[in-house]
C-alpha cells in the first residue's frame, strides 16, 4: 500500500472511533455509505481499531469500550450545548397552557424546562427528579408532585418499581421526556434500564407526549429501549439536527419543533 494510501486509512479510522465514541454503536453497512468504501474496508478498519485496543466488534457492526450503558456525571452533560438546551425548554413550555398537568422526566433539558415554567399558573407537575422539584418549590401557583421510588443518588432521580406504580396512577397531559440516544431503527433509548421503566410508564400516562433532546442525542444507540418512535408525538430538538434525520421523523408522522 502507497504511503499516502496509508495516511488515507489513518485518517479514516481515526474518524471512524471517534463517531463510535460519539454514538456508542456503528454498523459496517452506515461506515461503507458514510467513507464511499467498500464493507470489505470498514471490516478491516475495525480489525485494525479492536486490534488496538480502542473498540469492541459486535456482528454487523462495533461498540465503544466504554459501552453504551456509561452515563457521563450531571455536572458535565448540563454543560453540553447549555443554550441549545435553555431555548428548547423556552420552546416547550410555550406548549404548556395554565390549568394543565404536566409530567417532568429527570435530564439537564427537563431541568431547564422547570426553570422555564416559573410564571406558569395553576399547574400540576410531577417529577421524577429532586432537582426538578427544588427549582419549582418556591412556586405558589405550581402544585409540585414528588414521585416516590428508590433514589439514584448520581442523578437525583426516583427509579423502581414504585415510582412506576405512583406514575401509573395518574393520567396527564403532557410528558416531557428526555432519553440518552434516538434514532430512526431503534427509536428512544437509555443508559439505564431502571430509568427507561419509568420513562416508559410517562409515556403510557400522558396524553401527549413530548421528547426534548438537543441534536447530539441523535444517532446514538444506549443501553436499553425506551419505546419505539410511534409511541411519542412531538419531539422538539435544535437546528443542529441534520436535515435527513428531520425529513424521516416528519415522514413517520412525528412532530418535529426546531428551537
Amino acid at each position: 500500500m502507497k504511503r499516502e494510501n496509508k495516511i488515507i486509512a489513518q485518517e479514516r479510522r481515526r474518524k471512524i472511533f471517534e463517531i463510535i465514541e460519539s454514538s456508542g454503536i456503528v454498523s459496517v453497512r452506515d461506515l461503507a455509505r458514510r467513507f464511499t468504501v467498500s464493507s470489505i474496508t470498514v471490516v478491516r478498519d475495525l480489525q485494525e481499531l479492536e486490534e488496538q485496543g480502542l473498540i469492541r466488534r459486535v456482528h454487523g457492526g462495533a461498540i465503544s469500550l466504554r459501552g453504551a450503558s456509561y452515563e457521563p456525571p450531571f455536572s458535565a452533560r448540563e454543560a453540553e450545548h447549555a443554550e441549545e438546551k435553555r431555548r428548547i425548554a423556552a420552546r416547550a413550555v410555550e406548549l404548556v397552557n395554565d390549568g394543565e398537568s404536566l409530567l417532568l422526566d429527570v435530564g439537564t433539558t427537563t431541568l431547564e424546562i422547570a426553570r422555564a415554567l416559573k410564571g406558569k399558573r395553576n399547574l400540576t407537575v410531577l417529577v421524577t427528579n429532586l432537582r426538578a422539584a427544588l427549582e419549582l418549590a418556591n412556586q405558589s401557583a405550581i402544585q409540585v408532585i414528588v414521585v416516590g421510588g428508590k433514589l439514584r443518588p448520581s442523578e437525583l432521580s426516583l427509579v423502581g418499581h414504585l415510582a412506576e406504580r405512583t406514575l401509573r396512577s395518574f393520567q396527564v397531559d403532557k410528558a416531557f421526556i428526555a432519553v440518552g440516544g434516538i434514532t430512526i431503527e431503534h427509536g428512544l433509548t437509555e443508559f439505564n434500564f431502571e430509568e427507561a421503566g419509568t420513562k416508559q410508564a410517562m409515556i403510557e400516562r400522558a396524553r401527549r407526549r413530548i421528547v426534548v433532546a438537543d441534536h447530539s442525542k441523535f444517532g446514538k444507540v444506549m443501553l436499553t429501549t425506551v419505546a419505539p418512535l410511534k409511541a411519542i408525538d412531538t419531539i422538539i430538538t435544535d437546528s443542529g439536527l441534520d436535515s435527513e434525520t428531520l425529513t424521516r421523523l416528519r415522514e413517520l408522522g412525528i412532530e418535529v419543533i426546531l428551537a
